[in-house]
């Protein structure tokens, strides 16, 4: 009984042997490169760029405070009535270094006040423009530099924008229609309604569709979900319908954490009760698992592969043809001028070192210099020109050292030198 375990046991682990040995040699090894890419993101982290454009006084600030938990409005000073008359857009950015579950995420909140403040809003959408073409030129220069500029390359390209829509209009405005016009080619257009707690649930709907109804009859491009995949789940698949539905996002946002029923809640509270802005009551959360959750990756995907490139090819076919804006040409000088004060602070960096290597040279050369003369001291000859000397043998004993490589001599001249400017006396060490 006990040869038949043994002979069993031998022979299951020469099966387990030969099956180890088998996946050692089907394994390459490359089946460990998602793991790679997963470490590496995770140290390098993830950059993402949001676009806020709309009215004052829509809820644009709070709506970000409450999509990332965070105070990016905090050092914020509100204007006058007075300072609207004559208001322009102004372009101001906001960075937070999130943090969540390992994952880091820099944030740049790009906001544009004073957007539609003025009373004459006409072409108030060409800083926004400007500003979008600046970052896509701005990234174009980083990637076509050299290996340092590219390992320095931060995207600052912006990749969504919400577009608030105020909630007391029918569908869309003159001025968001030329402003949704010049933008659709460059960025990600959301469009958004802002305080949609002024609506009931029907006047919200009805308004959802007048403004989908512009966008189609006015051609406006706006972001467009990607189909979903044969292997995603179906509670994906469920959660990515609903979300493609609730376009143009009805949106309440709220920064006061409430407890209402033994259960603390973000929400506003009115006089005839409390709205949870996470509930059903609005598309908050919706939003939040579009921007977060799910689409993120995409919106960044789509800014490079399309809108990027798009603008590079334009970019490149106007250098070409030599007919480009006296903008971009403006711009290639000074990017031009930079390359070349980096240069010259190179070359004089450069030189400065090898001036420093020469003097530590010659003052290597001149210790040996005194070195060598401190060891042929008394080795010298003189030559006093025009004068009759005598040389004079000095008695060895009193003139002579012990040392035998010395030699004294005592010059007796014959003439007596009243003026010795008249002659000429050099000496040399051996």
């Amino acid at each position: 009984m006990s040869e038949k375990v043994s002979v069993f046991s031998e022979t299951k682990n020469k099966s387990s042997l030969s099956r180890k040995l088998k996946f050692d040699l089907e394994h390459v090894g490359f089946s460990s490169l998602p793991e790679q890419v997963h470490r590496k993101s995770l140290k390098k982290g993830f950059e993402f760029t949001l676009l806020i454009v709309g009215d004052s006084g829509l809820g644009k600030s709070t709506l970000v405070n409450s999509l990332f938990m965070t105070d990016l409005y905090a050092d914020r000073v509100l204007d006058q009535v007075s300072d609207k008359y004559e208001k322009t857009v102004s372009i101001t950015t906001r960075t937070a270094e999130l943090e969540e579950k390992g994952v880091k995420l820099k944030l740049t909140v790009v906001d544009t006040p004073g957007f539609g403040d003025s009373l004459d809003a006409s072409e108030c959408w060409k800083k926004i423009t400007d500003y979008i073409d600046e970052q896509f030129y701005s990234y174009y220069t980083h990637e076509s530099g050299y290996g340092l500029e590219r390992r320095r390359l931060h995207d600052t390209r912006i990749h969504c924008c919400l577009y608030f829509l105020p909630p007391y209009v029918r569908g869309l405005r003159p001025i968001d229609i030329e402003t949704m016009k010049c933008l659709q080619t460059r960025v990600n257009i959301v469009p958004v309604i802002g305080k949609a707690d002024a609506l009931t649930k029907s006047e919200l709907e009805i308004l959802k569709n007048n403004i989908l109804n512009d966008i189609d009859k006015y051609d406006i491009k706006v972001y467009e979900f990607p189909a979903c995949d044969s292997d995603d789940d179906e509670e994906f698949k469920r959660l990515d319908e609903q979300i493609k539905t609730s376009i143009p996002f009805g949106i309440i946002g709220s920064n006061t954490v409430m407890e209402v029923g033994g259960r603390r809640i973000r929400g506003r509270a009115y006089p005839w009760g409390i709205i949870d802005i996470e509930s059903d009551s609005c598309d908050f959360s919706k939003l939040r698992t579009f921007l977060c959750s799910s689409h993120m990756q995409d919106l960044k995907d789509l800014t490079h592969d399309i809108h990027y490139e798009n603008y590079r090819t334009g970019l490149i076919k106007s250098m070409n043809s030599g007919n480009g804006s006296k903008e971009k040409q403006s711009r290639h000088d000074d990017t031009e001028k930079l390359l070349k004060q980096k240069e010259d602070e190179l070359r004089r960096l450069q030189e400065l070192i090898s001036k420093m290597q020469q003097n530590m040279t010659s003052s290597d050369e001149l210790d040996q210099r005194k070195q060598k003369s401190l060891r042929t001291f008394g080795k010298s000859t003189f030559d006093i020109a025009n004068s009759n000397c005598t040389i004079i043998k000095p008695k060895t004993n009193d003139f002579c050292s012990s040392n035998k490589n010395t030699l004294n001599y005592n010059f007796k001249p014959q003439t007596n030198f009243k003026n010795l400017s008249s002659y000429q006396t050099s000496s040399t060490a051996i």
